[in-house]
């Protein structure tokens, strides 16, 4: 299926919130199966990466018998049997508050991919990766990865969250590198959103971003560079998306009678029969006209997506030329549309340290041989359509060469 190493490693990365799939098996995982196969023969690659989110979906204690068949699934299918090293590393303890994330790193390495190794935490060296293997019980106790949940107070409103980052580091040929899975946490409330630009759920992302960027490029390990990939549940500034949409609209504001907290907004046309434009609620972002953010991919909105900018010296993305990752409806039938609970955002993104884009953007690295897009846009995938980035990562990275040698050795 591959091509040979010597052109260049195929490097396929890819970041999913799989929840929705464990919610309907017997429609959704096949779909979901099917597209994924589908990336990976159209692209060939080398390496695989797909980084889970909310693995075992929201009902995780029922549903993560669900997790073992689509584990099995992936691993014995025809579409993947060239790869024939495998890493799997799901946090299934779902009874462990303290460290309990819903994270789920796969990796698959080809059968013609000779030179790979995995750098192992506690021995502070790189191990040659040989059979498939699967970790699922405490990933803490596990030398092959780093992980952490969040702390408890980076967003007190949610009595558990599961949020946090796994990290593993590889060796490929000569350049070391780290992939971060990482899932950040989400809008509680579209009217709390609304109130402030920016928001103080965009705060919240920050703080925790900003907490994992520290942790993976501190003084305990050398530095190389990282991708991180996952769902950072980035919003577009809703204050801003609501003024644009709504520019020549009135606001009517609802409130509860024994609070008198704000329980909705109505934005009404000031002709046309006071027609509403939009209605926001807590979980209700009820646009007229939803088109507006399928239209050239969305990318009028991109404008509004602004949550990177304070970590534009840290992180590093690729033009985004595919429509918002989330809220698609979970409806099989429904490919293509959003539920309007949210504001359609790019929550589900593939981001790089500089170092790691000087390696993407290699002048030997052809345009066809980048892509950075979603999978299964026709068809329904969940709540979020999986992001990938590919790319051919050829040899010669320098200064990362006498470093991964010597820790080998």
């Amino acid at each position: 299926m591959a091509g040979k190493v010597t052109a260049g490693s195929g490097i396929l990365l890819v970041t999913a919130n799989v929840g929705s799939l464990f919610e309907d098996p017997d429609n959704l995982q096949k779909t979901w199966l099917r597209e994924f196969y589908q990336t990976v023969q159209s692209h060939r690659p080398h390496f695989i990466a797909v980084h889970c989110q909310e693995v075992g979906g929201k009902n995780y204690e029922a549903s993560m018998s669900h997790v073992d068949c689509f584990v099995k699934e992936l691993l014995s299918s025809d579409a993947m049997k060239e790869y024939n090293r495998v890493r799997v590393y799901l946090d299934e303890n779902y009874k462990s508050q303290e460290h309990f994330t819903a994270l789920g790193s796969c990796y698959f390495l080809h059968e013609s991919l000779k030179n790979i190794q995995q750098f192992d935490f506690k021995a502070k060296k790189f191990k040659k990766v040989v059979g498939k293997e699967i970790y699922s019980d405490t990933l803490e106790s596990t030398p092959m990865l780093e992980k952490e949940k969040f702390p408890q107070d980076y967003f007190p409103e949610c009595k558990w969250s599961r949020k946090g980052f796994i990290r593993t580091r590889w060796a490929l040929a000569d350049c070391a590198f780290d992939l971060v899975n990482i899932h950040l946490f989400h809008d509680a409330s579209n009217i709390l959103a609304w109130e402030k630009s920016p928001s103080v759920y965009s705060g919240t992302r920050q703080k925790a971003l900003g907490f994992v960027l520290d942790r993976i490029t501190d003084q305990r390990f050398e530095k190389v560079p990282y991708f991180v990939f996952g769902d950072f549940n980035f919003r577009l500034d809703t204050r801003q998306v609501v003024e644009s949409l709504c520019s020549t609209a009135t606001m009517q504001t609802v409130r509860l009678g024994d609070t008198n907290e704000v329980e909705k907004l109505i934005f009404r046309e000031s002709e046309n029969d006071r027609k509403v434009v939009l209605q926001l609620e807590k979980k209700l972002f009820n646009y007229i006209n939803q088109d507006v953010f399928r239209e050239n991919n969305g990318t009028l909105f991109l404008q509004f997506d602004s949550e990177l900018s304070c970590f534009k010296e840290r992180l590093h993305e690729l033009e985004i030329s595919f429509p918002p990752s989330y809220p698609y409806s979970e409806d099989s039938n429904q490919g293509k549309q959003y539920m309007n609970t949210r504001c359609p955002a790019w929550c589900d993104r593939v981001l790089m340290s500089a170092t790691a884009k000087d390696l993407v953007l290699k002048p030997e690295n052809e345009e066809k041989n980048l892509v950075y897009d979603n999978i299964g846009p026709n068809v329904c995938m969940g709540d979020h359509k999986p992001v990938y980035l590919s790319f051919r990562l050829t040899t010669g990275a320098g200064k990362w060469c006498q470093r991964v040698e010597k820790i080998s050795a």
